[in-house]
């Protein structure tokens, strides 16, 4: 959101000048949210909490979203879902048809209970496709995130 703002300003500032006179107007972006892998078909909106890894099983702490066609730039959106305000290890990838990845974030982000943030837009990756994203949320270098609740979503924009 900072980053529109300072575009926002940035763009009044030049059409105080006089730069902007006569540019063609900017066409609106237009974006789809991404379905979740083994979602329900419902909702492109994922509900989760934070588990503990185990050696018996995998944690839930990664999330892929399909990408079925080619999108300009692609955006993250994450909303803080507990009764309590919690720190978040949060990474993001843009995974490709190769078999590469590319990751877009990586920090720990402490939303007020019921804030989130979005990140992005991230460009496509000229010469590669992207096959989903990934959204991993939790990670067994952090278990005080272990039991907080979250909402995640993507979108592909064009």
């Amino acid at each position: 959101m900072r980053s529109s703002f300072v575009a926002a300003a940035a763009a009044a500032g030049l059409c105080s000048t006089g730069l902007l006179a006569g540019s063609l107007p900017a066409q609106a972006q237009t974006c789809q949210f991404l379905a979740p892998v083994g979602g329900d078909g419902v909702t492109n909106i994922i509900t989760k909490t934070i588990g503990p890894g185990n050696p018996f099983g995998r944690p839930n702490w990664n999330t892929d979203f399909f990408v079925t066609q080619p999108y300009g730039s692609y955006k993250f959106f994450f909303t803080a879902n507990s009764s309590v305000s919690a720190t978040y290890p949060i990474q993001g990838y843009l995974k490709f048809t190769d078999g590469s990845s590319l990751q877009v974030i990586n920090e720990s982000f402490a939303p007020q209970v019921g804030t989130g943030r979005m990140w992005g837009p991230f460009p496509a990756i000229p010469g590669k496709t992207v096959s989903q994203l990934n959204f991993k949320i939790g990670a067994s270098a952090d278990q005080a995130a272990t039991g907080f609740t979250y909402r995640i979503s993507t979108m592909g924009c064009n």
